[in-house]
């Protein structure tokens, strides 16, 4: 297979985690006989410093005509005084939306081997946790419109969402739970906010397609609080940009480190956006200490979901996997008796374990 990859390092830790990444993708393509060809472009506060704006024309145009996206970390404190329109997270918010990706895959699960690293109680990981929330993208309070008083004292941000906006989002989130065990949870604010009732009401109308999915609702807050009490029970859940924002990230604190956590962003095609959850951790840019597997992961979900490439893709996880049965961990996920490793030698021993 030839496949083109456009790649967005974008600030701070972000081009070196994704070097790794493209480490592990090269070894990939050698050992199964593939051609990938990378593209690197600037996003967010790199392509300010370059061009003035957070994503270019020229820079989307190259996404929108490549197979896939691999995407580091944008934003950090050199970009504070920017003004609001501008600023580098406005950069991934425009490139999310050109691409016309959507639907937001966060996979939650604990590696066995970091189970001391999981905050919760050794009894409630006990149980299998096997978790994919799907986080609409385009729309919600994110994209809503804005206002802010001449004498900055007051502000509105619009929380709003179409039917279809709703229906596309959910309609993948049955179609992942007919593959899993047939279980969806959607989660809204339906007993406060109109636009959570037009959202459970789009899921319920659409739930009769498929009738072997056990639907259940919650509000977020409780969805909040059931992620810390027991979250084996949940399978597919499927929420709206802000909820899931806030969801997806609380599920990586299960997961022991957002630098485990991949994402892959999809739309109506098999063109996706994959990145690691976490920022740009400016603290410790620059230093080779950055954990690199959630964006190696992510890479493992550009040859799943982009390329079919089904095969190529768990041998990026069981090598993640080998490299942390050996006991190899970055300062983030290290904890006594481990051998701490920085980021380039992380990457070299997932490459090397392909």
């Amino acid at each position: 297979m030839q496949a083109n990859i456009v790649t967005l390092p974008g600030d701070y830790i972000g081009p070196e985690i994704i070097a790794q990444a493209v480490k592990v993708l090269e070894k990939v393509a050698e050992k199964y006989g593939h051609t990938f060809r990378f593209d690197e472009r600037r996003l967010g506060g790199a392509s300010i410093d370059a061009f003035g704006v957070p994503l270019t024309d020229e820079t989307l145009a190259a996404c929108n005509a490549a197979d896939a996206v691999l995407m580091g970390s944008v934003g950090g404190p050199k970009w504070d005084g920017v003004e609001p329109a501008r600023r580098p997270e406005k950069g991934l918010l425009a490139l999310r939306k050109g691409m016309q990706v959507f639907a937001n895959l966060r996979p939650c699960t604990i590696h066995p081997q970091l189970a001391g690293a999981c905050p919760l109680r050794p009894d409630i990981i006990a149980e299998p946790i096997d978790i994919m929330i799907l986080r609409e993208l385009t729309g919600d309070i994110y994209f809503g419109k804005r206002w802010r008083s001449e004498d900055r004292s007051a502000a509105t941000d619009e929380m709003a969402y179409s039917a279809m906006e709703v229906e596309r989002l959910a309609r993948i989130g049955f179609e992942m739970a007919m593959k899993r065990n047939k279980k969806l949870c959607s989660v809204d604010k339906a007993n406060v906010l109109e636009c959570s009732r037009l959202w459970r009401e789009t899921v319920q109308k659409l739930s009769a397609e498929y009738p072997e999915v056990e639907v259940t609702y919650m509000y977020v807050d409780n969805a909040a609080m059931q992620l810390i009490l027991r979250p084996s029970q949940f399978d597919v859940m499927i929420t709206g940009n802000l909820f899931g924002d806030i969801l997806s990230d609380e599920s990586a604190a299960i997961a022991g480190s957002l630098g485990m956590m991949p994402s892959a962003s999809l739309g109506s095609t098999t063109r996706g956006l994959y990145e690691p959850i976490h920022g740009s951790a400016p603290d410790i840019a620059g230093r080779d200490i950055a954990n690199p597997l959630g964006t190696i992961l992510s890479g493992a979900l550009l040859l799943r979901h982009s390329l079919g490439l089904e095969q190529e893709a768990k041998a990026i996880e069981a090598a993640v996997s080998a490299v942390l049965d050996e006991g190899y961990r970055t300062g983030d996920i290290w904890s006594e008796g481990m051998t701490k490793v920085g980021c380039t030698q992380m990457g070299d021993l997932v490459a090397a374990r392909i």
